[in-house]
């Protein structure tokens, strides 16, 4: 009986995307184009790629949530959940019916 034994030669690196961008296509902005389209992006809290090509395609660009938003968010989330273990215990105590 001959046990044979493979090495596999891990390659190393970043994995591929499974969907890969092939096309690459310049673009020319005056720099008050440019400027106008980084400061929408930045609204966004997108890059400008990103902004241009959610444009493009949707027509319309989802804003990401500011840091004190999201500190809201995160809070209003805590809040819920108090108010559902304090309701469990009450109703396991017998104070709700």
């Amino acid at each position: 009986m001959i046990i044979e034994e493979r090495h596999v030669k891990h390659t190393g690196g970043r994995l591929r995307k499974a969907v890969r961008k092939e096309v690459v296509k310049g673009i020319r902005f005056t720099k008050a184009e440019y400027f106008i389209i980084k400061q929408k992006a930045s609204k966004t809290g997108t890059n400008v790629c990103n902004y241009i090509r959610q444009v493009s395609i949707h027509g319309k660009i989802i804003s990401q949530l500011s840091e004190d938003e999201r500190n809201y968010v995160r809070q209003l989330t805590g809040m819920a959940n108090n108010l559902n273990q304090l309701t469990k215990k009450a109703h396991q105590e017998g104070c709700l019916v």
